[in-house]
């Protein structure tokens, strides 16, 4: 088992070696100068030269095979394909000729690995871009140098370099070694969109045919020499203790090597429980269900939903909050308005509920340990585990495999934590897997939140907003002061709106419970973007004006009027009839417009007849990408606004499993027609931005069809 080398003696060999590379090649990455502000390209030969380690590498062998080594992980998004698409298309270079291998944690040589907050493409593909055109001009150079003519003689095509007035052809294979040896050009010129060939273009994605025939190496498929097999049962009770426990009858199921307490960190506290090891997972469970634990559920509140809600109701009617934007002064128009708006929304608690359950391989083997797993965030890891484990971070080496699903969940650092306290433990390595009970039983979750909207309306214009939001802060199990607002308050709310709304102001009225919270598909703006856009409309209604006439009003700036004016243009907006809903939301520097159309049929059952959406997220790779992104948030969205939702009874999940966790069908699912801006703006998010819009869009649109207003969720389709 190779050891990475440290970040000042990496050397060409060192990185060959750790990714399974061999041969000359020619080797360009980053480097970050502490004094500037963008990073630079180098070659190999000056990162050696000086002492420096490179990220992103991109490797061109003497086959002309293109390797990228990419810090984020892949976990459906499309990344797998995206990042490709950028490198081949700069690079000059067959897709099918571009891999990419996934790069281990490293937090000083790549920066923030988070695979979240939809940043993987937009926080990248400028350097991608300058960093494959970089290699190009310098294939180019080295190309031009044998021939000895110009080099503005030549171009690049198909992974090779050609003198355009002889017709002489180099392969990119035969020029790596010359290449090497050549200073990366400090400028180059990139292609305009208008020359792309690769990007923007519907290709099909590379790792399906991986995720098919089985060869795609997700966290479950990971084996190593020697690995046991560990399952763990956790106190039911969020911050309960174990008492004691007898394994008598877990000793006497065949194959139990271990049976011992366990605890792993959750947020700032942790969470404890006693792991069953064997020889297979599958006597890992039996020996699991036959343990006989007795808890310790002393000294912490067992909550129920129902008092969670009442308390968030509270709250919000006796507490102004903690004040997080406002601009002018909404309150005393409210409190002196004769006629005004004052609502409640109530958004539930949600599981993640990945595909691929949580599950790691850790093997620690004294002076480091190695992880291997469906990770978002191997960093993050990295700096935890070695803090407890008392390793230095470089003797943590995290690996990322293929995710199935993640939505921020396997961005926590908690399940590859316990994988590596457990293999300390056994003193060997093992695959720890979480049964979809436990997932769904354990959290983290998404937060349920409550917010009170007040507003006024005046001659058709609003007058005063006002929102107090009732909900944990994911910030506050992290370590983040109590006495701040939630930081994403506002999260899913138009900019837009805000600069043009006078009197308006956003609060936080803090929350906290034994439950932990986590990110979610989309974060707040999830929950944000329901509460916000609903009230958008009551507001719209209570001025007499078109919903959607009534937000052109408000976002004022160009690119919004763009999205409405094409949103308005394909739902045939202005000849609808009833039972149309309109939504706008923004997360992630992205905006996402959608309009619902429903109709009751002969039954008398409320149907979705279609969704158009219309997102604008700047610069883009791939169109299929981006209409699968925003065609899969709606469904999630679907499931959370009408199916499924985690509750809580006497502090413990009601439901462990899809019997009570239910999905969306495909019977349930909509026709969904997905339209995308083009403008020349910065790249934005595309895996989240979905989402949040849809609840809302489905809401009024119940609203214009019945005159009901939905304003808490999950609610039940076949009850309007």
């Amino acid at each position: 088992m190779s050891v990475p080398a440290s970040p000042k003696n990496i050397s060409r060999r060192d990185f060959l070696r750790s990714s399974g590379l061999t041969g000359a090649a020619l080797c360009l990455g980053f480097y970050f100068p502490a004094s500037a502000e963008a990073p630079k390209i180098i070659n190999q030969a000056e990162a050696e030269q000086f002492g420096i380690e490179m990220n992103s590498w991109i490797y061109i062998d003497t086959s002309g095979k293109v390797t990228l080594v990419s810090h984020r992980a892949e976990m459906g998004q499309g990344v797998y394909q995206s990042i490709p698409q950028i490198i081949a298309e700069e690079l000059e270079v067959n897709l099918n000729d571009v891999n990419i291998i996934f790069a281990k944690g490293n937090k000083e040589k790549y920066g923030n690995q988070i695979t979240g907050g939809s940043s993987t493409i937009r926080g990248s593909y400028k350097h991608l871009l300058n960093l494959s055109a970089t290699a190009r001009e310098m294939l180019i150079a080295a190309a031009a140098a044998k021939w000895d003519v110009p080099a503005s003689e030549c171009h690049a095509e198909a992974g090779t370099v050609i003198h355009k007035s002889s017709g002489r052809k180099l392969h990119y294979g035969e020029l790596v070694v010359d290449a090497s040896k050549l200073p990366a050009p400090k400028n180059v010129t990139l292609k305009k969109t208008s020359e792309y060939k690769l990007i923007r273009k519907p290709l099909h994605r590379q790792d399906t045919a991986l995720k098919t025939n089985g060869t795609a190496v997700f966290g479950l498929d990971k084996k190593i020499p020697g690995m046991l097999y560990a399952m763990v049962e956790r106190n039911p009770r969020f911050l309960g203790k174990v008492k004691s426990f007898d394994d008598t009858d877990t000793r006497k199921i065949p194959g139990v090597t271990h049976v011992f307490k366990v605890r792993m960190g959750v947020h700032n506290t942790f969470r404890e429980g006693v792991a069953v090891v064997a020889n297979s997972t599958w006597a890992a469970l039996q020996g699991k269900k036959a343990l006989k634990v007795e808890w310790d559920d002393s000294g912490f509140e067992h909550v129920s939903t129902e008092d969670l809600y009442s308390r968030m109701k509270t709250i919000l009617n006796t507490q102004e909050g903690l004040s997080f934007r406002k601009k002018g002064d909404p309150t005393p128009i409210i409190e002196q308005a004769q006629k005004k708006i004052d609502v409640v929304y109530e958004t539930p608690y949600q599981s993640h509920s990945c595909l691929e359950p949580l599950n790691c391989v850790a093997h620690y083997q004294g002076d480091q340990i190695e992880i291997w797993g469906p990770i978002q965030a191997p960093d993050w890891i990295q700096d935890y585990v070695s803090k407890d484990l008392g390793l230095p971070k470089e003797k943590v080496i995290v690996n990322m495999t293929f995710l199935g699903g993640g939505f921020g969940r396997k961005a926590f650092m908690d399940y590859p934590h316990e994988a590596a306290v457990i293999s300390k433990e056994i003193k060997g390595p093992v695959q720890v897997v979480w049964t979809r009970e436990d997932d769904m039983t354990q959290g983290p979750y998404r937060p349920g939140i409550c917010y009170r909207c007040e507003g006024v309306v005046t001659n058709g214009e609003i007058d005063a907003f006002k929102v107090r939001f009732a909900g944990q802060n994911i910030g506050h199990w992290q370590g983040a002061p109590k006495d701040k607002p939630n930081g994403s308050t506002t999260e899913g709310f138009l900019k837009a709106y805000y600069d043009n709304i006078q009197n308006i102001s956003f609060a936080d009225v803090p929350f906290e419970t034994p439950i932990p919270p986590l990110w979610w598909r989309s974060v707040y703006a999830s929950t944000n973007g329901f509460a916000y856009e609903s009230f958008m409309d009551e507001l719209a209604i209570a001025a007499g004006k078109d919903p959607l006439v009534f937000r052109k009003q408000y976002a004022k700036e160009e690119r919004c009027q763009q999205l409405i004016n094409k949103l308005e243009e394909v739902s045939g907006w202005k000849n609808r009839k009833k039972g149309y809903g309109v939504a706008i939301t923004e997360c992630f520097g992205t905006t996402v417009g959608q309009v619902v159309k429903i109709s009751r049929q002969a039954d008398g059952k409320i149907k979705i007849d279609q969704v158009w959406a219309v997102i604008d997220c700047g610069w883009y790779v791939n169109p299929d990408t981006i209409k699968a992104q925003v065609e899969g948030s709606i469904v999630m969205a679907l499931g959370a606004a009408t199916i499924h939702e985690i509750t809580f009874d006497n502090g413990m999940v009601v439901q462990k499993n899809f019997y009570a966790y239910n999905m969306p069908r495909i019977s349930d699912v909509p026709p969904v027609e997905v339209h995308i801006m083009e403008n020349s703006a910065d790249a934005a998010g595309v895996g989240e931005p979905g989402l949040p819009p849809f609840a809302p869009a489905l809401t009024n649109a119940i609203y214009d069809l019945t005159g009901k207003r939905i304003r808490k969720l999950p609610f039940s389709m076949a009850a309007i």
